[in-house]
């Protein structure tokens, strides 16, 4: 996050913003300033990527579908944008740690001692850590104990648009994201890469919520899609990863995707699915 913080500075905060007797290097400025980009930053890569999705990417008739509830789509953008809202300030203290030299982020490709190699492993490192933590955070937020109180929102969504991605408590959100922030202070990792793979999941969380349920049919045991996800709020109790069905499969939770399964019943489901958005 210093080299985001770095380019706001440079272009736009020092010369247009902060006085001159504020230090670029100064703790509350730095806070002040992560709380600005990280807010902001989280609110348009959310509403930018979540619009070009619903509008180029989602279908439409899914909304004729008797669970698609009444303006929908307002209450996603309206809880989203309010957590993502209450989520920057605890990412800001971990942005915060970082950028005081907390974690083991790198600059040079050359600080890695196994140089490009490692840049790679430690990309597959991260989706698969994050994949791991993810569906454990994910599975104890259907606990009886935290589900009415934390998760149930996201839920009230049961057939989701790309604006519903997002649209969470802001502690179950933030407690779901916290694998992505932890990972660098555990693993080395990239600067860039981390901006990349950050920038990445986000994007990624608004493509299994828009209803693309398209998966290269050697992928779909593999990996978590929107079909996947779908059945997700659905059918409640399966399908909790992130990127792949791997600890779906580990934890018992796994359900092949409804609208892509070809037995006889599953085809019956399909056809009510249908009529009832006919």
């Amino acid at each position: 996050m210093d080299l985001v913080l770095k380019a706001a500075d440079h272009y736009i905060l020092t010369p247009y913003v902060y006085p001159a007797s504020w230090p670029e290097d100064g703790a509350l400025r730095q806070i002040i300033s992560l709380c600005l980009v990280t807010g902001l930053g989280a609110e348009l890569l959310y509403l930018g990527f979540g619009a070009f999705s619903f509008y180029f990417v989602f279908d439409c008739e899914l909304m004729k579908h008797p669970h698609f509830i009444k303006n929908q789509v307002r209450k996603e953008i309206a809880l989203a944008t309010s957590a993502l809202l209450w989520m920057t300030f605890p990412t800001v203290a971990l942005f915060f740690a970082e950028i005081r030299g907390y974690s083991k982020l790198y600059d040079q490709v050359s600080d890695s001692s196994l140089g490009w190699p490692g840049i790679f492993l430690s990309i597959v490192g991260h989706l698969f850590f994050t994949d791991m933590c993810i569906y454990w955070i994910h599975r104890s937020m259907h606990h009886k104990s935290l589900y009415k109180i934390l998760h149930k929102q996201h839920h009230l969504f049961k057939i989701p648009t790309p604006f519903a991605s997002h649209a969470f408590h802001p502690v179950d959100g933030f407690l779901q994201s916290l694998a992505y922030h932890a990972y660098p202070f555990i693993f080395p990792l990239h600067k860039i890469v981390y901006l990349t793979l950050f920038i990445f999941v986000n994007i990624w969380t608004i493509s299994i919520h828009d209803g693309d349920f398209r998966i290269p049919d050697p992928l779909i045991s593999i990996i978590n899609g929107a079909a996947h996800h779908v059945d997700h709020h659905l059918f409640f109790n399966y399908n909790y990863g992130q990127y792949f069905t791997l600890w779906d499969r580990l934890g018992g939770s796994y359900r092949s995707p409804s609208v892509l399964e070809k037995d006889e019943s599953e085809a019956r489901f399909c056809k009510r699915i249908t009529m009832k958005t006919q």
